[in-house]
Formats: structure tokens, C-alpha cells, sequence
């Protein structure tokens, strides 16, 4: 068994967050813990959806629209 009182370095901390549901972890000693930021326009960052080439087919424009199940 090992004894939790000499670790050799710091741990993370599950800390309670007032009215949710969920803890959050204290963050990692010796990171970073802001999120990166975008170095670019957000207008960059959409995909046009990718539309075929090619004569079209008879049920092409349904198939474009729909949205699956999971979404």
C-alpha cells in the first residue's frame, strides 16, 4: 500500500461546483488551463457542405437536407 500523505508532487483536486451537477478537476500542475485561443476569423472555420460534381440525381436535393438521426 502506499501512504498519500508523502506524494512526490501535487495532484489534481475534484472540487464541487456550486448548483451543477458535476465536480471539475483543479488543473494540472505546471499547465496551461485557458483554452487557445482562435487565431483566425470564425467565418473560416464553417465548411460549405460538400456537394458533388456531376449531373444530378433525382433525390439529391432530399438527401442534402436531411439530418440524421443523432443530431
Amino acid at each position: 500500500m502506499t501512504d498519500d500523505s508523502e506524494s512526490p508532487s501535487p495532484r489534481q483536486r475534484v472540487v464541487r461546483v456550486p448548483g451543477s451537477r458535476r465536480a471539475r478537476l483543479t488543473p494540472v500542475p505546471g499547465s496551461d488551463p485557458e483554452p487557445e485561443a482562435s487565431s483566425g476569423d470564425e467565418s473560416t472555420l464553417t465548411v460549405p457542405p460538400h456537394r458533388p460534381k456531376g449531373p444530378k440525381g433525382p433525390n439529391d436535393d432530399q438527401l442534402l437536407q436531411d439530418v440524421p438521426p443523432h443530431y
